[in-house]
């Protein structure tokens, strides 16, 4: 599918934003076109000055007021008509961070049949009925998908396959107004396209305009809700079997994140209030749950299971699943009081002479126990400050999470979709400061044909990313091996001496890193068969992702 984007923003009376959001999509080299849905004489001033003024900006007037879906829709053929695939709709009112919009094409451009959609972050700005009330719509919107993949439908920056959108709105009605958003986002689902989430910082101007109307549009939703509900009941079988049936092909990357950032607290809230046995009983049905209808990552836990040594029986299968629960309810425990979840770390003195000279150092980690958990080293080693790479694409709501952490015992996140030139000189000049970088080494690359190497795994050949030894060569500094592991009540941080200085000479690069990887294949399948359990990569590790296809390898 051919990628040619555009920008589409709807406006109604929304002008002083306008020329600020026009010019930040322009430096971003989209085409904008503006939909002026019956705006007021100053607006309309604005739209004309800014379509004028600027190339690359067409201004498309509408008769009368249609609603944001009418004037979204007829941006769409607008976009159409011009011959551009994709249109990132962002709303005119200002709220939406302009800075996430290369990673919104970004993603778009990796999966072009998809609807990309921003999932808000609020600051304090957010009116409390709204930001509690878009949880009563997202729990109606997984009833009417029966899916817990669709984490926002109400956020208005979005990229729209146009063909898809466009083919939609031509065989059903899809609301005009305030239940556009919501209405369009699941019909497209029900319809095969699947959404992809992108986190987004929002914020509520001051001087913010609003046009919802309290009594109209909140009837309006209300019918939506009940038209989607009833249009649900009889797609009911076929959605169950997709949901079923999910992600049974798919790159490690693209295996969306289950639940919801909203049960996450809530289990974390019970834990805290109600005690520790408490929550574990709240683990045993959602586990289940989540055992029964993901056949995909069942598979993959029995597999490895079987290649650590373990019995890869269907009960051994869901005390893994419970493990990976168990870690999950560690992490969010720790997000409330970090001081509850002990944590030993008997090396810390090697850490702490590793970085005494004022460079830091890489630690390199895997999927095996509660990584995130190391953001105990910032408070076991005072002043000591940690980086960890997270890719954009997985893990989003566990992270949104864990950032709201106290600065007294946090772990600073670098959000990347892949490690580029940009990336490699932000962490050496962290290196340089005496900081420490985490990175793991067991997933292929998010992009799914980037370099990768063979390593023998457990007695049998598995694909590994190059991507941490270029950047340990890039980085100039020792590399250690680091896990972090349950142990009875609590965690031990492990910490080994992996390289002094890893070093890719240029004519043997390919071969070089074939011999760290396999390194490090060999450290961690020791691990990996000291606590089987506490693997957590549920899916096939040894087909590069469960794609059906190999990723690139480098050549020597």
């Amino acid at each position: 599918m051919s990628f040619k984007p555009c920008a589409v923003i709807p406006v109604y009376n929304h002008h002083t934003s306008l020329a600020r959001i026009t010019a930040a999509l322009r430096g971003y080299g989209l085409p904008v076109i503006l939909v002026d849905d019956g705006s007021d004489a100053a607006t309309k001033q604005v739209l004309q000055a800014l379509a004028a003024g600027e190339a690359g900006v067409a201004c498309l007037t509408l008769p009368r007021n249609s609603g944001k879906g009418g004037a979204v829709l007829a941006g769409l053929e607008e976009a159409a008509t011009r011959g551009y695939s994709h249109a990132l709709q962002i709303d005119a009112d200002g709220q939406h961070d302009l800075a996430d919009v290369f990673a919104m094409l970004a993603l778009a451009e990796q999966h072009p049949g998809h609807l990309i959609s921003g999932a808000p972050q609020y600051d304090e700005s957010v009116p409390a009925a709204r930001f509690y009330g878009r949880y009563l719509t997202h729990g109606l919107v997984w009833l009417h998908s029966l899916s817990l993949s669709l984490r926002d439908s109400m956020c208005g920056f979005r990229v729209y396959p146009i063909a898809a959108s466009l083919a939609l709105a031509r065989r059903v009605h899809i609301g005009r107004r305030m239940d556009f958003d919501t209405d369009i986002m699941t019909r497209l689902y029900w319809a095969g396209t699947e959404s992809l989430f992108l986190p987004t910082h929002v914020r509520y101007p001051e001087d913010g305009i609003s046009h919802f109307r309290m009594f109209a549009d909140n009837g309006r939703m209300a019918w939506l809700h009940l038209r989607l509900f009833l249009g649900m009941l009889p797609r009911a079988p076929k959605l169950i079997h997709r949901n079923l049936t999910r992600g049974h092909r798919r790159h490690w990357a693209r295996i969306g994140e289950r639940g919801s950032l909203l049960g996450l607290r809530f289990v974390g809230f019970c834990d805290r209030l109600l005690g520790r046995g408490v929550g574990h009983a709240i683990l045993y049905p959602v586990t289940a749950y989540f055992f029964l209808t993901h056949p995909r990552a069942r598979r993959a836990s029995r597999q490895f299971l079987a290649a650590a040594g373990l019995a890869s029986s269907v009960g051994n299968s869901f005390k893994h699943f419970m493990q990976f629960s168990l870690a999950i309810l560690d992490k969010v425990a720790a997000w409330y009081d970090p001081a509850r979840i002990p944590v030993v770390f008997p090396e810390r003195a090697v850490l702490s002479q590793a970085v005494a000279g004022g460079r830091g150092v890489l630690l390199l980690s895997a999927h095996l126990g509660n990584l995130e958990l190391a953001r105990a080293l910032s408070t076991l080693i005072p002043g000591l400050k940690v980086n960890a790479l997270v890719y954009t694409s997985n893990a989003q709501k566990i992270n949104a999470m864990l950032e709201e952490t106290s600065d007294a015992y946090a772990l600073r996140l670098i959000y990347v979709q892949e490690i580029g030139p940009d990336t490699a000189l932000l962490l050496r000049e962290k290196i340089a400061a005496g900081e420490v970088v985490v990175i793991v080494g067991d997933r292929t690359p998010v992009t799914e044909l980037s370099p990768v190497v063979e390593a023998e795994f457990l007695g049998r050949p598995a694909p590994f990313a190059i991507g941490p030894y270029v950047l340990a060569h890039v980085l100039e500094c020792p590399v250690y091996l680091f896990f972090c592991t349950r142990e009875g009540p609590g965690y031990t941080i492990h910490l080994e001496p992996f390289a002094e200085h890893i070093r890719l000479p240029r004519q043997a690069r390919s071969a070089a890193a074939a011999g760290w990887a396999q390194r490090y294949a060999d450290r961690l399948a020791d691990y990996a068969r000291r606590f089987p359990l506490q693997w957590y990569n549920f899916y096939d590790f040894w087909a590069g992702g469960g794609t059906g296809r190999r990723p690139r390898k480098t050549r020597t």
